[in-house]
């Protein structure tokens, strides 16, 4: 059987393998090293990889590694080293590239199910014109340009590119969706790295016209950041979100909303640009510019595109899996049939190892195995108690799913501001999503469509807005998800037992971390999380284990 892995070496570094066909794996470097968006380095297979995913001591035809602009591809001889050292070629050594958009768009488009559609990759920055591993159209292609949008036409077996933009990387004059929205979220949230979503969720809170900022300037597909924006960037002690009490919160707030406005007006441009050049019916949408779920819910209602599809791991992190890909289909030329039902593609769940963390669980925590977990969860759920969920394979993309979440009652009122404050620690405006019955998600939601990925804003519908304040931002949206029997038994099955109990078919779910933390991996992960927080219990199949000393409820 043909296996292929796939290497992403830049920012939010993972690893994928495929085999016959399906993926396998999935796993981002940051679940195993426990720092977020952790970049690739070597020595990351033999001391992460390999340990983690049994499967990379078999026999691999080829290895596909990503690379973006990074400087850490001048040390591209370690590298093979590594491999060699490491990879059990089954017919010697097999190595190739593949391009930043390129790997976006095979983990986007092939796994979608479209039998043709139009992609869209818009991110920061990915490979320099010399690195670039596709034919494309363009008037300067010197070779030490960056990509920071693509877009193609596709069909099984064809891929081309339409319109491909391109910069020259000096950040006094920046260009691209990408880099306006990374401009846009270092203004307000200077400190640390993937802020993208606290931008996001401010900008309601804001008036998007009230700093007088105009829309983008979008030739075709190429966006331009006018002056009047850049100018408001360099005013770093007005708009730092409450940094040292600079920042005022109307101030950011109004900036994240024009930002917001901005980059979602001009991410409907460049689809129906994309639409006109190629008159297909269907979107596929890649890259980190795809994880902003409120353009995501506007490019589904109102582009010319008949369907939209965004992979659960559209970011950075998801393109190890689309040089496996890449790999499989373009350098060995086979099929694959791999569609992506669910997320949940991290290293196969060890019941030993749940068992041996129980067993070393501290005093302070209270070990059950009940006979009935489900209904002992949803006891705990009804009561206003705050539960994580560690089973199955761990999720491949950023969003927790319902295998490395937290739960709780979307009817609480104070239950946003408990998790925020106490569980999570970040900002009180941050908004929280819910997790629903598939079959009762348009009677309460805005929707006529599953939404398994928790990829788009929908409107909670009036009528429903006071009774779920846990999850209705304050504009009346929420990212929800949507679970079904086949794809999330457990959070399904407990879904059920919730609304039997309380009439409700909505819980709270966001991820199983906290503070600073990627999401939970291990069983030990998760055991720290509960420890660290102010949740109140972990389940974890077959057990459920408890805070001998409780901590306060909403």
């Amino acid at each position: 059987m043909t296996t292929v892995v796939g290497i992403n070496r830049t920012q939010d570094a993972s690893i994928a393998l495929v085999s016959g066909g399906s993926a396998v794996y999935s796993l981002q470097k940051e679940r195993l090293s426990r720092r977020k968006h952790h970049w690739g380095r070597r020595g990351d297979l033999r001391s992460l990889y390999a340990p983690a995913l049994p499967r990379l001591r078999e026999p691999v035809d080829l290895v596909v590694e990503c690379w973006s602009s990074d400087d850490e591809v001048e040390h591209l001889p370690a590298y093979r080293e590594e491999l060699v050292r490491t990879v059990p070629f089954r017919d010697g050594v097999r190595v190739a590239t593949v391009s930043h958009h390129l790997a976006h768009l095979y983990s986007a488009f092939y796994p979608s199910g479209f039998e043709r559609a139009a992609v869209m990759v818009v991110d920061a920055q990915g490979s320099r014109v010399k690195d670039i591993t596709e034919p494309f159209p363009s008037v300067d292609a010197t070779p030490e340009l960056l990509e920071v949008a693509s877009f193609y036409t596709c069909e099984r077996g064809r891929v081309e590119c339409v319109g491909k933009h391109l910069w020259h990387g000096r950040w006094a004059e920046p260009a691209g969706l990408g880099c306006f929205y990374y401009l846009l979220t270092r203004t307000i949230f200077p400190a640390g790295e993937g802020n993208e979503g606290k931008v996001m969720g401010l900008a309601p809170f804001g008036r998007p016209y009230a700093l007088g900022l105009p829309d983008l300037e979008i030739d075709e597909y190429r966006v331009a950041i006018p002056h009047e924006w850049m100018e408001l960037f360099a005013q770093r002690d007005r708009f730092a979100f409450l940094q040292e009490g600079t920042g005022s919160f109307d101030d950011c707030a109004d900036l994240a909303a024009a930002g917001q406005r901005a980059f979602e007006t001009a991410v409907l441009r460049a689809a129906e640009w994309l639409h006109g050049e190629t008159g297909a019916a269907n979107l596929c949408f890649a890259g980190g510019t795809a994880l902003n779920c409120s353009a995501n819910g506007r490019l589904l209602r109102e582009s010319r595109f008949g369907d939209l599809f965004i992979p659960p791991s559209p970011h950075d992190g998801g393109t190890a899996l689309g040089s496996a890909l890449y790999g499989m289909i373009d350098c060995l030329g086979g099929a694959s049939g791999f569609r992506w039902a669910n997320d949940f593609l991290g290293p196969d769940p060890d019941a030993a190892a749940v068992r041996r963390a129980v067993r070393a669980a501290p005093p302070e925590l209270v070990v059950e195995e009940p006979a009935d977990l489900v209904d002992r969860i949803v006891d705990l759920l009804d009561s206003g108690r705050v539960v994580g969920l560690h089973q199955g394979r761990s999720e491949s993309g950023p969003r927790a799913l319902g295998n490395r979440s937290i739960i709780a009652d979307a009817r609480h009122p104070d239950m946003r501001d408990f998790i925020n404050a106490q569980v999570k620690g970040r900002e009180w405006f941050r908004p929280l999503a819910p997790v629903v019955l598939a079959d009762a998600a348009s009677t309460i939601f805005d929707v006529d469509r599953p939404a398994p990925f928790m990829q788009y804003a929908a409107d909670v519908r009036p009528q429903y807005r006071t009774a779920l304040p846990a999850i209705t931002h304050v504009d009346g949206t929420a990212r929800l998800q949507t679970v079904d029997a086949t794809n999330t038994p457990f959070l399904y099955a407990l879904l059920r037992a919730f609304a039997a109990r309380t009439g409700c078919p909505v819980l709270l779910n966001t991820s199983l971390n906290g503070k600073g933390d990627p999401l939970a991996e291990t069983p030990q992960d998760a055991l720290a999380c509960l420890r660290g927080t102010a949740m109140h219990a972990l389940a974890m199949p077959p057990f459920l284990i408890r805070k001998r000393v409780e901590p306060p409820t909403p």
